[in-house]
């Protein structure tokens, strides 16, 4: 049972998401997803499983009301005539108690609040069923995805190899992640990057130094911007970029149909660049820079901000901003299109304004470097394994259904 508090907070975040002026039904749910799962400090690689999951359930349930795309499950009946707003919020509602059992208040309470704003009680119904059913569907086809496998991931004692990073040495984590059956992805290895650097070489010296020198906890070469980017972008990919998504959304006036399909993609993107980056970076087992320069060069280095406790190679943090940045500039046709962004918690409240899609992924992995938790060679990788999962999710799936 969670704190009062905690109850609390939930419920002034649904009242914030209800008084914002939403373009439809699937934004404000989106809101409500992303803030929920914050305010209950859901892991990233869960978040993405879920929050792909939930925007598959309210896509395939306005494509039931009305076929515009493909659907991610085909199974969903056809539903002419229902509330698409009471659709979405079935669906919506319906997976998200399912994956997050726990949050069910809040969720019952976002769900009340749309069902009280549809009229027409016949046509609220059978949208609340058709949401209902598609979201069944969905979780029926991600049940046995291989996400509740546990493997106990093996420190590495030879250089190069992944061990668990100072201060705490938190074991490696979310070692089965990389075998989860991908939502578009042909396998978790389609996009598998090429090998890191040998830890030897002179090449991996320059990055350790670079990261010593810049990405330090008492760095005197990073300066209060960069510092300041190291912060705004260290919050969870999946919230970030659901932000950026739904702000951009609403700023080019998409539908209901357009909305669940762009948020949907970006999040099946995401899902798939954990799973894909996870594949790769357990395959390879690469050490971090807390590692690497605290054995060769400096036994008291820190990074300025905390490493994750995974491996190095490549930085998922960059594959998945990447990958829903490509998805972003193919939908809206052009890689140009203005935003700005309010970073939320650990370090909330940084508001910092791009003119590209690929301008915010860009800056988003070199974070990485700045915060001294990734080599540049794993931010590279992570930005190119990132834009091909990107490309690929976009291309295909939930394409447009010709209209004769």
């Amino acid at each position: 049972m969670h704190h009062p508090a905690f109850a609390a907070l939930i419920f002034s975040l649904l009242l914030a998401a209800a008084a914002q002026v939403r373009a439809d039904e699937v934004v404000r749910w989106n809101r409500v997803m992303t803030d929920v799962s914050a305010a209950a400090d859901t892991d990233p690689l869960t978040e993405s499983r879920a929050f792909a999951i939930v925007h598959a359930a309210m896509h395939d349930a306005l494509n039931a009301i009305e076929r515009r795309y493909e659907p991610y499950r085909a199974e969903t009946a056809a539903a002419p005539g229902a509330s698409p707003e009471a659709a979405i919020a079935g669906a919506a509602h319906a997976s998200l108690v399912a994956l997050m059992p726990e949050l069910k208040p809040a969720f019952d309470q976002a769900l009340a609040d749309t069902l009280e704003r549809v009229s027409d009680r016949r046509a609220a119904f059978a949208g609340l069923e058709t949401g209902r059913k598609a979201a069944a569907v969905v979780l029926a086809a991600r049940r046995d995805d291989g996400a509740s496998r546990k493997v106990v991931h093996v420190a590495g004692k030879k250089p190069g190899e992944y061990r668990p990073t100072p201060p705490d040495f938190t074991p490696g984590a979310f070692a089965q992640w990389g075998a989860i059956r991908p939502f578009v992805l042909k396998s978790s290895a389609q996009f598998r990057p090429v090998p890191p650097l040998a830890p030897s070489s002179k090449r991996a010296r320059i990055e350790a130094d670079e990261v010593r020198a810049i990405g330090g906890k008492d760095s005197s070469t990073r300066n209060a911007e960069q510092s300041e980017i190291a912060r705004f972008w260290y919050e969870h990919s999946t919230q970030g970029w659901n932000r950026v998504a739904r702000e951009v959304a609403v700023a080019q006036n998409l539908d209901a149909w357009e909305s669940a399909r762009l948020l949907a993609l970006v999040n099946f993107a995401m899902a798939d660049g954990f799973i894909g980056g996870f594949e790769a970076k357990y395959h390879f087992n690469y050490w971090r820079p807390a590692t690497a320069i605290r054995e060769t060069s400096d036994a008291s280095w820190l990074p300025y901000l905390g490493t994750p406790p995974v491996p190095d190679y490549p930085s998922t943090h960059t594959v998945l901003g990447a990958a829903a940045a490509a998805v972003l500039a193919r939908f809206f046709g052009t890689d140009h299109v203005a935003f700005s962004m309010t970073s939320g918690a650990p370090y909330g409240g940084i508001t910092r304004r791009f003119w590209s899609f690929s301008e915010a992924a860009q800056e988003n992995g070199a974070s990485r470097i700045l915060a001294g938790i990734h080599f540049a060679t794993a931010v590279r990788a992570g930005y190119t394994q990132g834009e091909q999962i990107g490309a690929w999710t976009y291309e295909r799936s939930l394409r447009p259904v010709r209209q004769d």
